[in-house]
């Protein structure tokens, strides 16, 4: 029998009353101030000081808001950053900054209001700031970045010339042999004259793009600067070259800008080191590689190259304000002459380095690396061993071989030269 009205349980209206009981505790909940949310948790902080820029990061869990301004007499910038506690890592910063930072003279942290950090930077001069924040990707969360650029920037002629590093046109000597006194009258034989050649040698990766990264934990960035620099102290030493480093320490370049630096101390050449990992720890030997405008030679090529032009993702480059017309253009011009003599190159410096390692291939390769696109400029590409092979790695790290492959790099590019002679330019030695 079925209770009537009178007899029926109340469990249902008690049920009901619960149910708003809950809806309004819910409800007052999320009206209660943001800040009893939890924070955002800085994880890690780290600063990359260098001659072009100064680049500040903080690695956290969540997506930052920040806000920023500049201040004169003396010249500071203060950075407000919204939804977050001071905690130990980012006290840390204050350690951070060396006193040869060419852009940052200290910094100061505190909690300026509950739930916003101040950061304060005490500028050595007047800089152009570019804040910004960028999303996770491959072993980084969340980060904002700070770079701190000269108002004016660095002409990188001048730079060399202020470190000593770009030496004067100077005439070579007349070779033509003076006329026998008894000889008929000839007329005066012009000097032979041999310009300057200018290579622009470029270290992969760099700053907050560690590049590949071997069993050991050796990182691409760090061993291909090292081989760069013994190039560079071997371009040093010929009598009708020098040399541009397109990073000589610890930062990110984007690669457009890597480029543009070539193209500005007008580089006969331009040569990107690298000494990259594959999916495979078995995969090894060295490769050149030029570009190529119709895909890549092969799979692995095309791994490579797509894994290369990541760079800009992973080293963090400020979409809003980078410069995407000039990449566009780096882009579009390459030329089938600039390919043609980056093909020439490359071969005399493949086979060069065929006598100090085991070839990933028998041949050049092929395809679309951002970083060789410059039109005007023959570019190549060297993978001077896979650093994700235990045993290349070791020899990435050993003087011997480095200098091996520096020297192997030098005698193809004087290989390419001797067949292929520079063409005259403006600046004549």
């Amino acid at each position: 029998m079925k209770p009537d009205a009178k007899t029926r349980p109340k469990h249902n209206t008690r049920r009901t009353v619960l149910k708003a009981g809950a809806t309004l505790l819910l409800s007052v909940m999320s009206t209660l101030p943001s800040r009893q949310a939890r924070a955002a948790q800085i994880l890690a902080v780290r600063v990359w000081p260098s001659e072009d820029y100064t680049r500040v990061t903080l690695e956290n869990d969540s997506d930052l808001k920040a806000t920023h301004f500049l201040v004169k007499n003396p010249d500071r910038l203060v950075v407000d950053i919204e939804g977050l506690e001071l905690n130990a890592a980012l006290k840390d910063l204050v350690a951070k900054v060396q006193g040869d930072d060419p852009y940052i003279k200290q910094v100061r942290v505190g909690q300026n209001r509950p739930g916003v950090v101040r950061l304060v930077f005490d500028l050595k001069e007047e800089v152009n700031p570019q804040v910004f924040t960028l999303a996770p990707v491959a072993g980084y969360q969340h980060r904002l970045i700070f770079d701190l650029y000269p108002v004016t920037a660095q002409d990188p002629i001048a730079a060399l010339i202020a470190r000593g590093e770009w030496r004067d046109d100077k005439p070579s000597p007349n070779l033509t042999p003076s006329p026998k006194r008894n000889a008929p009258e000839e007329e005066p034989a012009k000097p032979q004259v041999t310009r300057m050649i200018t290579i622009a040698l470029d270290p992969g990766h760099g700053g907050e793009d560690p590049g590949a990264i071997g069993h050991g934990g050796n990182r691409e960035k760090d061993v291909v600067l090292e081989i760069a620099k013994r190039i560079k102290a071997r371009i040093e030493e010929q009598p009708n070259m020098r040399v541009m480093l397109t990073r000589d320490a610890d930062f990110f370049v984007p690669l457009p800008v890597r480029v543009q630096k070539a193209r500005k101390v007008q580089a006969d050449l331009f040569v990107s080191i690298h000494a990259d990992g594959f999916i495979e720890p078995t995969a090894r030997g060295s490769s050149v590689f030029a570009l190529s405008e119709k895909g890549a030679s092969s799979t692995t090529a095309r791994w490579l190259a797509n894994k290369e032009n990541s760079a800009d993702l992973i080293g963090g480059v400020n979409i809003k304000s980078h410069d995407a017309q000039l990449a566009g253009v780096l882009l579009d011009l390459s030329t089938t002459a600039q390919i043609n003599d980056s093909m020439r190159l490359a071969k005399d410096v493949l086979g060069e380095i065929g006598g100090i390692n085991k070839l990933h291939k028998g041949a050049v390769e092929q395809a679309g690396f951002a970083v060789l696109k410059a039109p005007d400029i023959p570019s190549i590409l060297i993978e001077t061993a896979f650093i994700s092979n235990p045993e290349e790695e070791e020899k990435l790290t050993d003087d011997t071989y480095q200098d091996q492959m520096a020297d192997a790099v030098l005698k193809g590019i004087k290989k390419y030269f001797a067949k292929n002679p520079p063409l005259a330019k403006n600046r004549l030695t």
